[in-house]
């Protein structure tokens, strides 16, 4: 018997079943509750618990407590525990609860070589953060494992538990994620028409809330508190009981009009600057609650009606809203979203356990002897054989009761020639039946799970003919998915063969069928010879936005280097075969050919050096500042020239960005803060291209203003060449394509020569940089050039500072250029 697991990985709590093609089980915790907390504690001495012993321990020992981890797993940020003078990454964190939930399974399962599991991740999870997920799943020894999105699991676990077409709407909101997705049912096969979600928006996002707006004004106003003693490390433990606290009352609110916020002095374990001991007995009633979370539930029904409207349908289309996640066991919550887009509520799943049981259902679906993790074929064949060339096609999987099989003859059968299937699960029997081609037969499959029928086939005689193969196995399933909305635009960095501007080659686009598969073709723009340091770069971003490419997420790098092959060389223009496939989980697997040096390179072995694009959110809040800052000058001057709706929310997030302490040390804060800065770059993204002959114009005319202010110290060559190009430029203001912003580029590149030439520039560059160390990614390198730095200027030696200069340039994270994170791509399209 084969075995499926599926494993709900969550930010607050997970769960594991598995499915053995028939029956779900549900593993309990040791406790015997549904679902683990995903809390990890480590002793004094070593000892490490996971689950409800470790997240009763977090308000007292919040030091050697590890939780909320999954927000953070895919970055640089370290889960720092220092009461044991500990610190894991996320990928670690995980992969102890996964190794803790694995262990529930019995030990034939555990054992079983060809266990394989399902693992769910949030729809809107980068690519980062699923290969780190996988990468924890390796480390818990797991065996074999794919991924999929948390609605689709949930999806999964809708159609076992209720028969019927129409379609509903999961909404799917856990701890830290909202997942939205949208499924059409007819006769047990699922279309997904769309999917959407936020990924700071969750449980634990109003938990903070209510302590930041309800209890810490409480605290301050009952007892004699220093300012911002919120974030004092002697109030840690006081906050950590809040949040307790504030989790228990809401979810007493759930039956109840009111409840208290409460804790003993014993527990909170603090006094006030007057010596009184601190305790807590805060009201809260459920308008109170539905007041404090308005906007977090506000943000989440748009992010529904987005994705309804995506998917080209209203409200009136969709039959149904299925709640999934602990939040949405608060019945105010469910009847509010339910209102808010005019669609009936439904509870047909265990909202704690659905997205678990559903990624074992799923798991059953998939070709594990797959490389890319595929689906299972819905179509099979079986060659007869004996003395009659035939052919038995038929339905391999369905979520029917009954299937078909039809019969291919490869010549024709003697008269009175017969056959007959049989059950061997049931002992049903078709009877004999004339063998023809395309004949065409129904036979009911009694069980869930797989039904073994027997083939015979009889001479014109009656005498039974020996078959080649004589079993026919269908499974009936559950629901079948037939389509899966790619949640992100994957796409390869290529140069503009005409205006060698950086721009986005789609491999899937959002909303696009997963699992894609395909075949594209680049041309190297430089030769790559065996053995030397050079590289063929394919840089793979997440995202929508053409210009700049980098205003999208970077996912990794895909480098063919001259170290990775022996002898000869790719030349200049050499043809590079791209072959891809993106998964139902959304994951990437890419190769390389080269024709010019009978090679091909697997992503595999050269995919993801994901360092280049991960960041350490504990100590981002400088960067976070630094980048909403640009991006509110770009606001600024755009909002002078057009009025476009998207610019007052382009607005509105980063003013919630730009209020972060640049001291901030909570990385929750501080993603929740680079989410922000992010979606405000897209918005301003879409006013641009709404607008772009006015934001051409302005960027033209602020970059000739610049040079009229340096033209002084410029050579007359200079000056025509960049007065000739400017004209050019202004011809381009309203074409559409990559050459004005090639120009524009060039523009700023002749400006830059002048500025180079310049001793002055040279100076203030390196006071600039130096001012900004944590806009660099190599700490100890950036100490070092800014010491060499410093010895040049006492030296008054600018070329000394100039070499300095372009090293500190080498590892700068963030540039005035649109190409931040690597190197540039050295590709174009074929």
């Amino acid at each position: 018997m084969s075995y499926y697991v599926g494993i709900d990985l969550g930010t607050t709590n997970s769960a594991i079943c598995s499915y053995d093609g028939k029956i779900v089980h549900l593993y309990k915790s040791p406790e015997q509750n549904d679902v683990t907390p995903s809390a990890i504690a480590i002793d004094r001495r070593g000892n490490r618990y996971v689950g409800q012993r470790a997240y009763e321990n977090a308000p007292r020992n919040s030091d050697s407590t590890a939780m909320l981890f999954k927000r953070l797993i895919g970055t640089l940020t370290p889960i720092n525990l220092p009461a044991v003078g500990i610190a894991m990454t996320p990928e670690e964190c995980s992969s102890e609860i996964l190794r803790t939930l694995f262990g529930y399974l019995p030990e034939h399962i555990r054992n079983d070589e060809n266990v394989a599991t399902v693992i769910t991740v949030p729809a809107a999870f980068n690519q980062m953060q699923k290969d780190a997920t996988i990468e924890a799943a390796r480390a818990a020894g797991l065996g074999k494992v794919a991924l999929m999105q948390e609605p689709v699991a949930a999806v999964m676990s809708v159609m076992r538990s209720r028969q019927g077409d129409g379609i509903f709407l999961i909404y799917d909101l856990g701890g830290g994620t909202l997942d939205i997705a949208i499924a059409q049912s007819i006769g047990g096969r699922v279309s997904l028409l769309g999917q959407g979600g936020i990924q700071m928006c969750g449980g634990r996002d109003f938990d903070r809330m209510i302590v930041d707006n309800l209890v810490m004004p409480w605290l301050q106003g009952t007892f004699e508190l220093p300012e911002g003693f919120a974030t004092r490390s002697e109030y840690k433990l006081l906050r950590r009981v809040a949040e307790r606290a504030v989790e228990k009352a809401k979810i007493e609110l759930s039956s109840r009009d009111n409840a208290v916020i409460g804790a003993q002095e014993t527990e909170c374990g603090c006094r006030d600057l007057a010596g009184t001991e601190i305790y807590l007995d805060v009201n809260i009633t459920r308008d109170q609650l539905g007041g404090l979370i308005e906007g977090k539930i506000k943000e989440s029904v748009q992010a529904a009606r987005d994705t309804i409207e995506h998917a080209g349908l209203t409200p009136h289309d969709i039959e149904r809203i299925v709640f999934v996640g602990g939040p949405t066991q608060y019945k105010p919550l469910r009847e509010r979203v339910a209102f808010e887009l005019g669609i009936a509520p439904s509870t047909d799943v265990n909202p704690m356990t659905a997205v678990a049981t559903g990624a074992a259902i799923f798991a059953e679906a998939i070709d594990w002897s797959t490389h890319s993790r595929g689906r299972k074929s819905s179509r099979g064949t079986v060659s007869v054989g004996s003395t009659l060339d035939l052919t038995v096609n038929y339905v391999a999987r369905t979520p029917d009761q009954k299937a078909k099989i039809a019969l291919k003859l490869g010549s024709a059968a003697a008269p009175g020639s017969s056959f007959q299937v049989d059950s061997l699960d049931t002992g049903w029997s078709s009877g004999r039946a004339e063998i023809k081609n395309g004949a065409i037969m129904e036979v009911p499959l009694s069980n869930q799970g797989e039904n073994t029928f027997k083939m015979f086939v009889f001479d014109p005689a009656g005498g039974p003919l020996t078959l080649a193969q004589d079993r026919i196995v269908i499974t009936r399933t559950a629901a079948t998915i037939d389509a899966i909305p790619a949640s992100h635009s994957i796409s390869v960095e290529v140069r503009d063969t005409i205006s060698d501007v950086a721009k986005l080659h789609y491999l899937v686009k959002a909303g696009d069928q997963l699992p894609a598969r395909g075949v594209q073709r680049f041309k190297a723009t430089e030769s790559l010879r065996a053995g030397t340091p050079g590289s063929l770069k394919f840089k793979i971003w997440e995202g929508d936005i053409d210009h700049p490419v980098s205003d999208n997420t970077f996912v990794g790098l895909f480098e063919v280097s001259g170290n990775d092959f022996d002898d000869g060389v790719i030349p200049a223009g050499a043809e590079l075969i791209l072959t891809y496939e993106i998964g139902d989980g959304g994951n990437i697997d890419l190769q390389v050919e080269i024709p010019a040096i009978g090679g091909a390179f697997q992503s595999n072995k050269n995919f993801y050096s994901r360092a280049s694009g991960m960041i350490d959110y504990s100590r981002a809040a400088k960067r976070i500042l630094d980048d909403a800052s640009k991006a509110a000058g770009q606001l600024a001057d755009i909002s002078a020239k057009i009025d476009d709706p998207a610019l007052l929310d382009a607005r509105e997030k980063l003013e919630l960005a730009a209020a972060i302490n640049e001291q901030e040390t909570d990385p929750h804060v501080a993603k929740q803060a680079l989410e922000n800065v992010q979606k405000a770059k897209s918005l301003l993204a879409s006013a641009r291209k709404s607008n772009f002959r006015v934001i051409r114009r302005m960027e033209l005319d602020r970059l000739v203003e610049f040079f009229q202010e340096i033209k002084p110290v410029a050579k007359p060559a200079e000056i025509s060449s960049f007065e000739a190009l400017h004209a050019a430029t202004e011809r381009l203001i309203s074409t559409l394509g990559h050459a004005f912003e090639a120009n524009l580029q060039e523009l700023r590149g002749k400006i830059g020569a002048i500025l180079r030439r310049q001793d002055w520039f040279i100076v203030d560059r390196f006071k600039l940089y130096a001012s900004t160390p944590h806009l660099f990614t190599d700490g100890k390198m950036f100490e070092r050039l800014v010491a060499e730095g410093l010895r040049a200027i006492s030296a008054n030696d600018v070329e000394r500072l100039r070499a300095v200069l372009q090293g500190l340039d080498g590892i700068r994270i963030i540039s005035a250029e649109a190409d931040d994170l690597i190197a540039t791509t050295n590709i174009v399209s074929a």
